[in-house]
């Protein structure tokens, strides 16, 4: 008896799509993954690696509340803010601008 054929194996990120939040608040489907993250009730943008988001995850929380960027103009444009933790000297200007 043949052994069935395999179907040839498809390349995994040919289809994946990332869901990415853009300058006016929506969220949109995008072929490339975002470079920055985000948390959504605070409106802090910051590094993928950032260590505090990185603890918060950990501890189980944040998740529910992130938010990824194409760039940091987009995440600028949504209303978002450095973190202070990751990106402290984005954040130090950021906080030294009149209001």
């Amino acid at each position: 008896m043949p052994t069935p054929k395999k179907p040839a194996p498809q390349d995994a990120d040919s289809a994946k799509t990332y869901t990415l939040l853009g300058a006016d608040r929506s969220f949109y489907q995008s072929d490339t993954p975002g470079t920055l993250g985000g948390y959504r009730p605070r409106k802090i943008y910051g590094r993928l690696d950032c260590p505090s988001a990185i603890r918060a995850i950990t501890r189980g929380g944040y998740v529910r509340h992130r938010v990824f960027f194409a760039d940091e103009a987009t995440a600028i444009a949504a209303g978002y803010r450095p973190c202070a933790a990751c990106l402290r000297e984005k954040y130090l200007l950021w906080k030294a601008l009149p209001l």
